[in-house]
């Protein structure tokens, strides 16, 4: 379905990058982006303004044209003690505020795709129809949000793999644990799909997958730990955004791992 940028999106796109570029690098900005036509005539702003609402009403896909144009500003390395980069994070965060308000939001790569109201339950329809594009742009939502809110990326990353776990429980007819917590359903996921390194005559393998169970548990264990202090008198513990990452990436590879592995059997 072809959807065109919003107009409080357009509005400030234009504004933001009128004030960033000169006619030059505008005009070399929105042609890499495929806005049609020659640049329109007028202020930097006006022509902004012209091109984007040009694009809306030409382009195939208008949200491709404003993904390739943000792509520098939302990426941009900055730094928050920085006073001109303070500015440009605050444009940054006005922008993706004004995605959100339309359902839209910008993932890494130049892209601008709709936002999901009701991510678990359209996560669910995503695994049953195993389309493995939706759910990687789950993982990249957190990605995102890794170095801003390390504690909720990593709770988002765990929350996609109990869903995984859960719907491959719900379609195979299996018995949902009392506790629902991301290593109970794994357990049960393991034990169906066969995920046990000692049926695994090459030992390559064996040391992977025994990994890959220790990735469960750890990031099972990541997300209630640094949600909190261990006890009165220590430190808090202190969730980096490399930490993050590196859970975010271990949860996805073994949320495809499991659904390949039911895919396998016919089932996915």
């Amino acid at each position: 379905m072809r959807q065109l940028i919003p107009a409080a999106v357009l509005a400030l796109t234009a504004e933001l990058s009128s004030e960033r570029e000169t006619h030059a690098t505008l005009d070399s900005l929105f042609t890499y982006a495929g806005a049609p036509g020659d640049p329109p005539e007028g202020s930097k702003h006006a022509k902004a303004l012209a091109w984007l609402r040009r694009a809306n009403g030409d382009s195939a896909n208008p949200l491709n044209v404003l993904g390739r144009i943000l792509e520098g500003y939302m990426e941009q390395v900055l730094d928050p003690n920085d006073r001109w980069d303070k500015e440009k994070i605050a444009q940054r965060d006005k922008l993706a505020r004004a995605l959100a308000d339309s359902n839209l939001q910008y993932v890494k790569g130049g892209r601008v795709v709709g936002a999901m109201g009701t991510p678990t339950r359209t996560l669910s329809e995503f695994i049953r129809e195993g389309d493995l594009e939706s759910i990687d742009q789950e993982f990249q939502r957190a990605v995102q949000n890794a170095a801003t809110s390390p504690r909720e990326a990593v709770s988002a990353a765990s929350n996609i793999l109990e869903s995984v776990c859960k719907v491959v429980i719900a379609e195979e007819g299996l018995p949902m644990p009392s506790k629902q917590d991301l290593q109970s359903v794994w357990g049960v996921v393991r034990k169906h799909l066969g995920i046990d390194p000692s049926k695994v005559e090459e030992q390559d393998l064996q040391q992977i997958l025994t990994g890959l169970i220790a990735v469960v548990h750890g990031i099972g264990s990541l997300r209630t730990h640094a949600s909190s202090a261990h006890g009165a008198g220590k430190a808090p513990y202190r969730l980096e955004p490399r930490h993050a990452r590196l859970a975010i990436h271990a949860a996805h590879t073994l949320a495809l791992f499991v659904l390949e592995s039911w895919r396998k059997r016919g089932n996915g």
